[in-house]
């Protein structure tokens, strides 16, 4: 494995303070982005960095200037995490091949659940399908905002229409995380955020701001535009917000009537949902990789997580 490890002997026209602050930037996106399970080229973590872009040059001569940092299999990693950088480098190599079919798959099922679902205001891709590490195994995950009054409705339906959906595709891979006994979990539901949730958000930290960066808008692009104006910390985490491009979004002019999804309906949604969400969590309990990953993921998503104990 090729570890680039550069020797920081100097920095024509910029002070040393400047490359320092530049280092700390990039090793906060760097351990961000490893909290997520993933690592990027020195080009793109330029562009995603904490706190505004930066040219590939200051990303390598952050790198140069941290004994925390180094470059692996084109990939800027911690040092801690060199022995992983095949690994992750094949993930995206990965992605490359398969990403296009998944998002356009799952703009189709957006389309759907969107007429489907009236109170839904948004969605986007999230996971490893935005993030650049999809493997054909994994799942899709959706970010949604909706109507007050409609989280465990929108879950449901989530999971009902993704179970039909996932019917056509029963001999898709899986894994621990991926596996049912029906159908493979295809499209799933990742954050499920109410609109008054988001006014303002109870978290607006770098992790929170980074999950509306990475997201790729398929409907309501609006709606993620309002939230991020309503929240300012998010873009002093990420000015890139200010720039986000939407080139996913769909045009939905044919839903459902809204009256035909009262808010009294969301209590016994819950009810289902919890009753499908604890046999999940049961059908994996011989396999604890998959429940602490399972565990990971919802810690990082609260206090929006659904079915935690009171």
């Amino acid at each position: 494995m090729l570890v680039s490890k550069q020797m920081a002997v100097g920095y024509r026209g910029a002070p040393a303070s400047s490359i320092s602050r530049d280092a700390d930037r990039v090793r906060r996106t760097v351990a961000l982005l490893r909290r997520r399970g993933f690592a990027v080229t020195a080009p793109r973590l330029a562009a995603m960095c904490l706190e505004g872009p930066l040219s590939e040059a200051d990303v390598r001569w952050a790198v140069a200037a941290s004994p925390q940092l180094a470059i692996a299999e084109n990939l800027v990693l911690d040092c801690d995490s060199v022995s992983d950088a095949r690994a992750i480098s094949s993930r995206a190599l990965g992605h490359d091949a398969e990403s296009r079919s998944y998002v356009a798959m799952t703009r189709d099922f957006v389309r759907t659940l969107v007429a489907v679902a009236p109170f839904i205001r948004s969605v986007s891709i999230a996971g490893s399908l935005a993030s650049g590490g999809f493997r054909p195994s994994d799942d899709v995950d959706l970010n949604l905002i909706v109507d007050d009054g409609h989280r465990h409705l929108a879950y449901v339906v989530v999971n009902l229409l993704g179970l039909l959906h996932a019917l056509g595709h029963r001999t898709k891979p899986v894994d621990d995380l991926t596996r049912r006994p029906l159908a493979p979990r295809l499209m799933t539901a990742n954050l499920i955020l109410e609109h008054s949730q988001c006014f303002p958000l109870e978290r607006d930290d770098e992790d929170m701001a980074f999950e509306f960066l990475i997201g790729e808008p398929v409907f309501g692009a609006e709606a993620i535009t309002e939230v991020v104006d309503a929240n300012p910390v998010l873009r002093e985490h990420f000015p890139q917000l200010a720039d986000r491009a939407a080139s996913l979004v769909l045009n939905c002019p044919r839903r459902l009537p809204k009256l035909l999804y009262p808010r009294f309906l969301d209590h016994p949604a819950r009810a289902l949902g919890q009753a499908a969400w604890r046999y999940m969590q049961w059908t994996r309990r011989h396999r604890p990789e998959a429940l602490a990953r399972v565990a990971y993921v919802r810690s990082t998503m609260r206090p929006y997580t659904l079915f935690d104990p009171s």
